[in-house]
């Protein structure tokens, strides 16, 4: 049977509630990032606001934002990006009451008993996650050619020969849309190319090689010196690894830089708020997000991303939301902040990456 998406069930607006609602109110905001008073603060699920008697939903949201309506149309914006005289929504009613209606549950899901006692009910590491593959390997044939599947990865992805070789080959199979990461992520990945090691550790065996420590400052400032990592993999004959095969796919990276960076790689951005605006550039556009052993920057992409897309035809389909970590603790960090269409697998990501490549087609 072929994937195909989950239907969505729009409000009812005809009810007495949304009927009976006032317009949104909108307020100018009173000076550059300061909302007005009683602001409403967007979430990541859709959101419908009364305008001129019609509800419209907001097609691209996200968590802690205001709502902006400019021009006729309705945007999210952060509040550092808030203008003086901007129009703002304000109300902190979202029961459709004061015009603007946040609606969490519009996409069918199979009924199921409810049972008032049972086993199991959280993810953990005793989880069986066959039927989770077995969906995502469907769900990513699928996005390949509907949609823009977007990968958050920590440097874990880079330390062994196997991960980056399968994620290589998703690359070149159409399976990534784009990649954020930060720098530690791509500079043991050219390591890895150049040295055949990732923080001194030989990429396959695990063992460490002498002066190992050294490796990655080495390969850090070489790519400065050539003065871009392009530069630096046609230089060096680089022609492996995942920085190589995004470059030869046209597959964007988005490098935000840390207090804690070393070098950094020249791509990296500096500016953290530069950063998010590059992240959330490629994430206005995934339809699946997959984040691989990367905590801070998986609860990044998270409170960036809505669970939902407005279509090109105007419907409504889901965002889904895959966070892939050997630690409970990462994994669940993500629904504690807010997250809550986040789902869960428990498991080493060079062996996701591996079933992966195993199990989708060329």
């Amino acid at each position: 049977m072929p994937f195909t998406l989950p239907a969505y069930t729009s409000p009812d607006f005809i009810s007495e509630t949304c009927r009976d609602a006032p317009n949104a109110l909108f307020t100018p905001a009173p000076q550059d990032f300061v909302a007005p008073d009683n602001y409403h603060a967007t979430t990541i699920f859709p959101e419908y606001y009364k305008i001129d008697g019609h509800w419209r939903i907001i097609a691209d949201s996200r968590m802690d934002c205001v709502a902006v309506l400019e021009n006729g149309n309705l945007t999210a914006k952060e509040f550092r990006h808030v203008k003086r005289g901007d129009s703002v929504a304000v109300g902190r009613r979202d029961d459709g009451s004061e015009g603007i209606l946040v609606y969490p549950n519009g996409f069918a899901k199979d009924a199921q008993t409810e049972e008032s006692f049972a086993f199991r009910l959280r993810r953990s590491r005793e989880t069986a996650f066959s039927v989770d593959y077995d969906f995502l390997y469907e769900l990513l044939a699928y996005e390949r050619t509907h949609g823009f599947i977007v990968w958050v990865a920590g440097p874990a992805l880079s330390f062994d020969a196997d991960s980056r070789n399968a994620f290589a080959h998703l690359a070149d199979c159409g399976y990534v849309g784009a990649l954020l990461a930060g720098n530690a992520l791509i500079t043991h990945d050219l390591e890895g190319a150049y040295l055949g090691t990732a923080l001194g550790q030989d990429i396959y065996t695990q063992s460490p090689r002498p002066n190992g420590h050294y490796h990655h400052i080495d390969t850090l400032n070489r790519v400065r010196l050539h003065g871009s990592i392009d530069k630096f993999m046609q230089a060096e004959g680089i022609h492996d690894g995942i920085t190589h095969a995004c470059a030869r796919n046209g597959i964007p990276m988005v490098l935000t830089g840390s207090i804690r960076d070393d070098g950094p790689l020249p791509e990296v951005l500096a500016d953290v708020y530069r950063g998010q605006d590059a992240m959330r550039a490629q994430l206005s556009r995934a339809t699946t997000v997959i984040t691989l052993a990367t905590a801070l920057h998986t609860i990044a992409s998270g409170n960036i991303t809505p669970s939902y897309r407005v279509t090109e035809s105007g419907t409504v389909r889901p965002v889904y939301f895959y966070t892939v970590d050997i630690s409970e603790f990462a994994t669940n960090k993500l629904a504690d902040r807010g997250s809550l269409s986040a789902r869960s697998i428990i498991t080493n990501i060079q062996d996701f990456l591996v079933h992966l490549q195993h199990n989708l087609k060329a």
